[in-house]
């Protein structure tokens, strides 16, 4: 079985069979999908974290079929209907909406119509019928004319009710307009009559038509929300004269006695039976693939954000800003360590700004502070004009930060247990500052559905989306690795191999003991046995460790080798680290093994050229336009630089200082068609944009980065 799965994963996603199993293997030994693909590319082929995690999730839905696949099986045996042939068809087919199809005969019900004909014997008759040798219905609908069957017309309408549920459960048929729905069938979406003042935000939907399968995915799930949400109907079905005409070709037969009556039932099959079902199964289908364009779209700007550049080790002071109950300020060390906060009161009603001012200044310069992160939400233009005009030291930087999720953080078990004695304002502004100091080690601690980087993340599968947002922030922590004796609990449950409790066991462990001074001192963490230390080590970091390894990428299993390179080049390994002469000159076969290969070697070596690099980028500072404040500001033609805040498959919203994000329609991201907003801006970047239509009644700004 596994070599079957092997070769039908293979197949599909078109990558070597000799990888796809070695993945396989490894996957069913426990080790993570960042391990696989950064540790054991000879095994694999080198086949990259993407496909590796794409055999994953082609396994997991195998499995998930075969489990179909046994309950299917145990039921018919149960119902004793089960055949050789009908097993061998079953245990062949690997598709799920075709093993449905094939259940659907044996499937348990409740009382339908030609249930209730079959208890009265009708099926023989249905079955002569639906021959159409020739034989006239009525005469052989007047033999069975007894019982509970009261008349020629009881039989027929009986019989017809039986041919009806054939049709409709008919493999072939079932497959035949199962392809016409995806080829022709229209979404129409009608507003629910009396809720249209209520439910105006959907009155693009009001009375809309469009092919199912060209409505792109935002436009699906708006829909389906605003049917969830009681204001819409929905329906799709293709034209009834073709579904009709080809179950006709299917199951009519010209010239026979009985074909009027067969075309009634075979329409009575489509209307009442099958175009149900099949339209329930192409509406749950394109909320499917619109879900899983979504979370797609989710988790890229979820990775972008994740990698954003961090600011690096600085002082830094954070602001949550506030008009009413003031802005809070905290100041960190260069580590994100809380140092102090208070509140200051520069905007309306107390207006202090001058001792605001006064008040920041001193922060600045008792605590050394080197960077002012200001929260980017209600009173966040206002604070930032505040922080530029107050006279801070010069080479202070300061950048915007997004508040997207920190109230959700501040309220959070795990920062009240980071910070018990401190209010939810103060943490939410520790967490600001944080955010701007390493995005990536604070924003882990929030539920990505609450950082705001995704559309519809309430309508998609729960499931699907937990797993793919939990796989990227998996990816994204081990790709930039983790200092081991800094990190956070819950960064270090997304190293690859630890989780939540060994997470737990490692901070009370350096709690009790003082910093890790080694790699290997982490197999002295309860619990934590080679297993676990084979898939994280690599990816954890010891600064200033005697081992200078530890501080790298490179696994301790690979450890002799460059040891064996650093002996054979007559220096220690400090040395080889430090001349990169030396290890230009190295011959790389020479150290190739069974287990370490050329793929290995050259990741080694990339490695040691800059040990424990930071793959993301340098953070530059930022300042929106002077005097646009508010919606009322803007004029078209306006130019002014931007941050894209959110990326979707129909444009990119940019933050352009005011409370209201603009949207750049895709249409207006360039000269050139574009279908992928994401192949042309990142999450975060900096852009310029011209104002195009400011619509104040509806809260919408239209922007456009053409000719700017």
């Amino acid at each position: 079985m596994d070599n079957i799965i092997g070769r039908r994963i293979s197949a599909e996603l078109a990558l070597p069979t000799g990888g796809v199993t070695a993945v396989l293997k490894l996957l069913e030994g426990g080790a993570t999908i960042p391990f696989i693909s950064r540790y054991r590319k000879e095994a694999t082929g080198g086949l990259d974290e993407e496909a590796v995690g794409n055999i994953a999730e082609s396994y997991r839905k195998l499995t998930e079929l075969l489990k179909r696949r046994a309950v299917i099986l145990s039921s018919i045996e149960e119902q004793g209907r089960m055949t050789p042939e009908l097993r061998q068809k079953i245990e062949n087919c690997w598709v799920a909406v075709d093993l449905e199809d094939i259940y659907l005969p044996f499937k348990p019900k409740k009382r339908t119509r030609a249930a209730i004909a079959r208890e009265k014997g009708l099926e023989p008759l249905a079955a002569l019928i639906m021959r159409q040798d020739g034989t006239v219905p009525e005469r052989a609908a007047a033999r069975f004319v007894k019982g509970e069957v009261a008349s020629v017309g009881d039989a027929l309408d009986g019989a017809s009710d039986i041919i009806a549920e054939w049709v409709s459960e008919n493999e072939g048929a079932r497959n035949t307009i199962r392809g016409l729905f995806v080829r022709e069938a229209v979404l129409t979406s009608k507003s629910v009559k009396g809720k249209e003042p209520e439910g105006r935000k959907y009155s693009d939907y009001f009375d809309r038509s469009e092919l199912l399968r060209r409505m792109p995915s935002h436009r699906l799930l708006a829909v389906f929300r605003g049917e969830k949400e009681g204001f819409l109907r929905v329906g799709a079905i293709p034209g009834e004269e073709k579904a009709l005409a080809l179950l006709g070709r299917i199951f009519v037969r010209r010239g026979s006695p009985a074909r009027e009556l067969v075309e009634r039932a075979v329409a009575d099959g489509y209307r009442r039976l099958l175009r149900p079902s099949l339209e329930n199964e192409a509406l749950a289908g394109a909320k499917e693939r619109a879900g899983s364009e979504a979370i797609k779209v989710f988790a890229a700007n979820l990775r972008q954000l994740l990698l954003a550049p961090p600011l690096g080790k600085k002082r830094v002071m954070a602001i949550d800003p506030g008009f009413r109950s003031g802005c809070k300020a905290v100041c960190l060390d260069e580590h994100g360590n809380f140092l102090t906060h208070f509140t200051i009161y520069p905007h309306p009603p107390q207006s202090r700004a001058a001792e605001a001012a006064a008040q920041l200044v001193r922060a600045v310069e008792q605590y050394g502070i080197r960077a002012v992160a200001i929260g980017d939400g209600t009173a966040g233009r206002e604070t930032e004009q505040l922080v530029l005009g107050s006279g801070l030291p010069a080479g202070v930087e300061i950048h915007t930060v997004s508040e997207d999720g920190a109230s959700v953080y501040s309220a959070s078990e795990y920062a009240r247990r980071e910070f018990p004695q401190l209010d939810v304002t103060v943490r939410g502004a520790i967490s600001i500052g944080r955010r701007l100091l390493d995005p990536l080690s604070e924003l882990v601690k929030i539920d990505p559905k609450s950082i705001g980087v995704g559309q519809y993340q309430h309508d998609v599968d729960q499931g699907e989306l937990k797993r793919s947002l939990d796989g990227v922030v998996e990816s994204c922590v081990n790709l930039v690795g983790v200092e081991l004796n800094r990190a956070s609990e819950k960064l270090l449950s997304y190293v690859s191999g630890i989780g939540e409790t060994l997470a737990r066991n490692i901070v009370d462990y350096r709690t009790t003991n003082g910093p890790f001074r080694s790699r290997e001192e982490l197999k002295n963490v309860p619990r934590l046995g080679a297993k676990a230390f084979e898939q994280c080590a690599g990816f954890l970091r010891i600064a200033g460790a005697q081992n200078l390894l530890d501080n790298t990428a490179v696994h301790p299993e690979s450890y002799n080798v460059v040891v064996k390179m650093a002996t054979d080049a007559g220096v220690s390994v400090a040395g080889l680290i430090a001349e990169k002469r030396l290890r230009e000159g190295i011959d790389l076969e020479r150290y190739v093994t069974e287990k370490t290969g050329m793929v290995t070697l050259g990741d080694i070596m990339y490695e040691l050229d800059k040990p424990g690099r930071d793959p993301r980028g340098k953070l530059e500072p930022f300042s929106f336009c002077d005097g646009v404040k508010d919606m009322g500001d803007l004029r078209p033609g306006m130019e002014m630089q931007g941050i894209v805040t959110n990326i979707t498959n129909f444009g990119a919203f940019v933050d352009i200082g005011i409370k209201q994000d603009g949207l750049v329609h895709v249409s207006q991201m360039a000269d050139k068609y574009i279908s992928d907003p994401a192949g042309v801006v990142r999450l975060r970047q900096r852009v310029t944009v011209k104002v195009l239509e400011v619509d104040i009644a509806r809260g919408r700004v239209s922007l456009t980065m053409k000719g700017v």
